[in-house]
């Protein structure tokens, strides 16, 4: 049952709720391909990507936001790889679209500072400055091999050359607005030069950060706009956004100015029932060992190892068995294990609850409890607003757009409209709060 719901006056409050919609191909679920609304190539089809941008863009959603990584992720017997390169989506997105913020995912472990520089503000120029990087490391190992890597490169490696990279790629925006050349010269780049790009219409785009480590949150402390997390528990959401939030403070930047937005997944019916049927039909043709694998790396060690029947032993929840050399992501580990910890659940049970090894809270229900979920979370501090992964496009978005965002206007936590052009503006972010580390 859906319980009451606050309504907050529009006079009382600026903050409003930020909603990105993270688009996976054809959807969260690993079932998705299977509905009549999609067919077997609108992973790579880009009128997909457009029709699913345009159904955003009538819900004036904040943006269209696209993750990434540099190689395969799952089996793509199960379920669609993501394949086509995120500007090339979001050049098409921008193109058919007119305020919808536009969010591409690349990894600073194995792009090139100048040319992801030039790539973003070109796209941000063209679009309005409607654009935002997200920042990521990138940890998957199956990446390493297409750049000619053994191995992962380690952590602290990883997060050290993040660090500078993130710096150049201020310096190389900033010269498009100054005109002045940059000189860089530290411990992974050599670099003079300046972007022939004009300045956007926004500046220089947003930084989005989607690492949940300790080194990630302290560098979106510092240097990020969003923040795209993990969380499973409402406890554990507040914790994590006060701590980011102290970091920002701490490095002299306004709080405000960092956005946090953790993953949630939406499977929505007309009916509690009606949404568990949806769950089960796109989880039907899946293996049931789906998820091992994404488990056993979030735990660093395989669930062969492991009793099923039996909570996670406390060696394995006080931290991975060879920290130097973990592979997996820390925030998805430290949200898993959390979970974990406080429901006293075996490793079967955690399976069930993570529907195959994920690290994002999902809700499977009415559009009323979703809208609960989405209030609850950003009045309680614990967001400022939710990267949204329905479970099948266009389906499962157009009925969050159609039936759960009606539900936040009239508590008084979304737009009625889009009212800001640039995706700085929208966000709230002044260009004067812009780090250059």
């Amino acid at each position: 049952m859906s319980r009451t719901a606050t309504v907050i006056p529009a006079s009382s409050t600026q903050r409003r709720v930020v909603l990105n919609v993270n688009v996976l191909d054809v959807g969260a679920a690993p079932g998705a391909w299977t509905l009549d609304d999609v067919h077997a190539h609108s992973f790579v089809d880009l009128d997909h990507f457009v029709n699913v941008a345009r159904i955003a863009e009538r819900g004036t959603l904040d943006a269209f936001f696209l993750a990434d990584g540099p190689g395969f992720w799952e089996n793509p017997r199960i379920k669609p790889p993501r394949a086509l390169e995120p500007s090339v989506i979001l050049a098409a997105v921008g193109a058919a679209t007119e305020n919808i913020g536009l969010i591409g995912t690349a990894s600073t472990t194995f792009n090139d500072p100048y040319d992801l520089a030039e790539r973003f503000l070109s796209l941000d120029y063209v679009s309005g400055g409607r654009v935002a990087w997200n920042v990521v490391t990138t940890y998957s190992p199956t990446a390493a091999a297409n750049f000619g890597f053994d191995q992962i490169p380690d952590r602290d490696y990883r997060y050290r050359r993040a660090e500078e990279f993130v710096a150049v790629v201020g310096e190389l925006w900033a010269s498009a607005r100054t005109g002045l050349p940059v000189s860089h010269h530290g411990e992974f780049f050599d670099i003079d030069a300046r972007l022939r790009v004009p300045p956007s219409a926004q500046g220089t785009p947003p930084l989005i950060q989607a690492g949940g480590s300790p080194a990630g949150r302290d560098l979106a402390g510092r240097t990020a706009h969003g923040v795209f997390s993990a969380e499973l528990t409402l406890d554990a959401a507040r914790r994590h956004y006060r701590h980011v939030k102290d970091i920002a403070r701490g490095a002299g930047r306004n709080p405000d100015d960092v956005k946090i937005l953790p993953g949630l997944i939406t499977v929505i019916g007309s009916t509690e029932a009606e949404a568990i049927a949806r769950h089960d039909a796109l989880r039907a043709h899946v293996p049931a060992r789906f998820g091992w694998d994404r488990l056993g790396l979030t735990l660093g060690v395989p669930l062969s190892e492991l009793d099923l029947d039996q909570p996670i032993p406390q060696s394995l929840l006080d931290g991975p068995p060879d920290p130097k050399n973990f592979g997996g992501s820390l925030g998805f580990r430290e949200s898993v294990v959390g979970l974990a910890r406080e429901r006293n659940l075996t490793v079967a049970q955690l399976l069930r609850e993570l529907d195959g090894g994920g690290g994002h809270r999902a809700v499977i229900g009415t559009p009323e409890q979703v809208a609960d979920t989405i209030e609850e979370g950003f009045l309680a501090e614990a967001a400022d607003g939710f990267n949204l992964m329905p479970d099948a496009f266009p389906s499962g978005l157009e009925t969050f757009v159609d039936e759960v965002v009606p539900l936040l206007r009239r508590r008084g936590l979304f737009r009625e409209d889009y009212e800001e052009r640039t995706l700085r503006d929208r966000l709230g972010i002044p260009l004067s709060g812009v780090p250059v580390a």
